[in-house]
């Protein structure tokens, strides 16, 4: 196993120890960084360790001991000094804690603002340094720099606990963090592959570590889904609807362990929001497709949810379903006047109707609204269309 794959693998395991142990994120980060940098000049020499968890953890945990040795001024810390010296032989993978689930929850707490959550679990349990998080959420660096030591800063303050919440608190708590996943992997799946692939990273810990909630595994369905068909969502740099995918690009592994995840959601009981959205997910990798099958469970997603966003995807399949008129008017009676979504779909639906100049409005609406460049010539092609008829 490659250096590259141990950091993706082990960091956040390493990462969550550490803070356990130390209970300061900023130290954790440092000891980490300093035994992976260690690593990356021992191991080509000396072979990779048999646990390389274990050696890391410990190597990680002796630079951060010997760390605040040195430093007098960590007063604070003293009683870290009556901590006795480890050593490679005293620990090994079966003795170390996982704490990533603590530290998911603690990244996501409720008092800190939404983005910094994001941010700091990017950093803390992917590893992704702040410019790769600045970089992906199109902020500069030193303002993602700022969040992350705010965030870092309240949790110090307000004394926020490094645990998983009492099972009262859990369901509101995990919702929380499981929509900080999404929001990762949503935007990794408009073309930053890394971020998608640390999104499902996230939720294979998650199940692994919540083994029996269903809306964890609703969630890793739902990515690995709709992660199967990246690949052939645009060509050649152009955005490609799912009726006009190549199928011979999608990744029918991540399908197949898709539908495996969905059955377990589902298994367990699971009719939250991410296993009705992994369902639809799975009804949409079929052939043909279900339309029909799919506008209901949308119908139920948006009881669930009470979201116009849910019953504009359900206006959608309404008309894919053959009910056009339906859909249309289902669409007209939402307030997503500021969602370019709404617009296009809309002049989607008006193109098919015969009403070409109110589709050229809303497609004109939609233009006006949309910021993703591959989304923008997809609307301008389907206007396009609508002036050569």
């Amino acid at each position: 196993m490659t250096l590259d794959q141990v950091f993706r693998d082990e960091w956040g395991r390493v990462v969550a120890s550490l803070i356990g142990f130390l209970g300061d994120f900023d130290l954790a980060e440092e000891a980490a960084q300093e035994a992976f940098a260690l690593a990356a000049e021992r191991w080509p020499r000396d072979g990779q360790p048999q646990s390389p968890r274990a050696w890391l953890v410990t190597t990680a945990r002796n630079r951060a001991i010997d760390r605040i040795r040195r430093d007098r001024t960590l007063a604070a810390k003293t009683r870290l000094l009556d901590v006795p010296e480890a050593t490679e032989d005293e620990m090994d993978e079966t003795t170390i804690p996982d704490e990533r689930l603590e530290l998911i929850f603690t990244c996501c707490h409720p008092a800190l603002e939404l983005d910094a959550q994001v941010a700091l679990t990017l950093r803390t349990l992917g590893g992704l340094t702040t410019e790769e998080i600045a970089r992906a959420f199109l902020v500069p660096q030193e303002t993602m720099a700022k969040r992350l030591v705010r965030a870092k800063k309240k949790i110090a303050a307000a004394g926020i606990p490094f645990r998983v919440p009492p099972d009262h608190q859990l369901p509101d708590r995990l919702a929380a963090v499981l929509a900080v996943v999404y929001l990762v992997f949503n935007e990794g799946y408009g073309g930053r592959g890394d971020l998608a692939a640390e999104a499902l990273r996230l939720g294979g810990a998650l199940a692994e570590l919540l083994p029996d909630e269903p809306e964890v595994h609703g969630l890793v369905a739902l990515m690995l889904l709709n992660d199967a068909r990246s690949e052939a969502r645009f060509a050649d740099g152009e955005l490609v609807l799912l009726r006009d995918q190549d199928r011979t690009l999608w990744n029918d592994d991540r399908i197949a362990a898709g539908g495996r995840s969905l059955d377990r959601a589902l298994a367990l009981g699971g009719r939250g929001p991410y296993v009705l959205q992994a369902a639809i997910a799975a009804l949409h990798v079929d052939d043909p497709v279900d339309w029909t099958q799919i506008a209901s469970l949308y119908g139920e997603l948006a009881a669930l949810t009470g979201s116009d966003v849910v019953e504009l995807n359900r206006a959608a399949a309404l008309a894919e379903a053959g009910d056009v008129e339906a859909g249309l008017a289902l669409a007209d009676g939402l307030e997503l006047d500021r969602y370019h979504y709404l617009h296009a779909t809309r002049a989607e639906l008006l193109r098919r109707l015969g009403r070409i100049d109110e589709a050229r409005d809303a497609y004109d609406r939609a233009l006006a609204l949309v910021h993703a460049e591959p989304e923008r010539r997809f609307l301008e092609q389907r206007r396009s269309e609508l002036t050569e008829r």
